[in-house]
């Protein structure tokens, strides 16, 4: 199961920075100037995760394999990027083939470093490329609803349910509200997904400082933390140089490199971390030794959709999952010493997996 991050931003905010420090690769140019990413560039990194590594201590597993996310770096967008202004077409489909949004703003003043318009703002920034999203958005909508017509005046049962979606969504964009700002029941939620509304994306703000900001943030980032607290989206303060350093140091190096700077762990982690958290994410292990693995799941998923992951035909022929919680694991020195202690669970069809669970599956070929 992947689930992509678009980073997307303004000019200049430090958008290819992050990516390359996020990703350990130089492949996202980075420059001074607008339009230098044109093609998006796609990296993933692994989530960390130290439970992993302590189950695979116990379990004395040759291989660790951690759950990974990818990341999209999307070239600057600007003004009437709506209307295809500065590649703005080619950008807006970018995005709408990620799940979520990683919305770099500059909260640093440089004046080596230009901005597109000329000031520092970053909430006015992250209002400039909601704006654009909207506008998109609602040109698409208004397609989608007169392509929609005839289907709807013949009793279309999908016809009709896509038709009061978008417009809902309608509704919202021209009262000035994102499309995730609209209540969705469950029964409509699959369908929601499918409209690949712009605005409908979660959204997290990446508030990007100078390195003498990284452990408590500024002005311009309590800003952007009271923004996003007004919507319900969340907000990370990051240093995309001190990411960028981090990423040419070893483990140990990096460590103590936080520990000078005041940080207790890298932008990476945190960004992560407020991701999954933002895409509903969660985290289940597999523990043998062979390999100790991570696998990443929807929260609120059940055992045999759990299982999918791994392998269809582990959905398919579901039979029971040999359950036991992480802590319990760790407390019981290993798979054998929880079954023994009574702390390994039989669970069937209808359990609802839990963060950190350490599962086996059983299931007919």
């Amino acid at each position: 199961m992947g689930f992509k991050t678009g980073i997307v931003g303004l000019p200049n905010v430090g958008k290819s920075t992050l990516f390359n420090a996020l990703t350990r690769t130089a492949a996202a140019q980075a420059a001074n100037f607008p339009f230098c990413t044109i093609e998006p560039n796609v990296g993933e990194v692994a989530v960390p995760d130290p439970r992993l590594e302590n189950l695979a201590a116990i379990a004395k597993s040759k291989q660790i394999i951690p759950t990974r996310m990818t990341f999209v770096d999307i070239a600057g967008l600007v003004k009437g990027a709506s209307k295809g202004e500065g590649l703005g077409n080619q950008f807006l489909a970018n995005i709408r083939e990620c799940d979520a949004i990683a919305h770099v703003l500059r909260c640093f003043e440089d004046g080596d470093v230009t901005h597109v318009d000329g000031r520092v703002d970053p909430v006015e920034d992250a209002r400039t490329i909601e704006t654009e999203l909207m506008l998109a958005d609602m040109e698409s909508v208004e397609k989608r609803l007169q392509n929609l017509g005839r289907k709807v005046r013949g009793g279309d049962r999908e016809a009709v349910q896509q038709e009061r979606l978008l417009r809902a969504a309608l509704a919202a964009l021209e009262d000035g509200r994102p499309a995730r700002t609209v209540a969705v029941d469950d029964e409509d939620a699959r369908a929601w997904s499918m409209l690949q509304l712009l605005t409908a994306k979660p959204v997290l703000y990446v508030c990007n400082v100078a390195e003498q900001d990284a452990a408590a943030g500024n002005a311009l980032s309590e800003a952007v933390a009271q923004m996003a607290a007004g919507e319900g989206a969340a907000a990370v303060v990051i240093s995309a140089r001190i990411e960028e350093e981090i990423a040419q140091l070893d483990p140990d190096e990096a460590g103590l490199f936080l520990s000078e700077l005041g940080l207790e762990e890298a932008g990476l982690d945190r960004l992560i971390r407020v991701g999954h958290n933002l895409l509903g994410l969660q985290t289940y292990f597999t523990v043998g030794p062979k390999e100790a693995r991570a696998w990443t799941i929807h929260k609120g998923d059940r055992a045999p959709k759990a299982a999918g992951v791994i392998h269809g035909d582990f959905e398919r022929g579901f039979i029971r999952a040999e359950t036991i919680a992480y802590d319990d694991f760790i407390a019981c020195g290993g798979e054998q010493g929880a079954r023994e202690a009574g702390r390994m669970r039989v669970e069937g069809k209808n359990y609802v997996v839990q963060d950190g669970d350490v599962l086996h599956f059983l299931f007919n070929a």
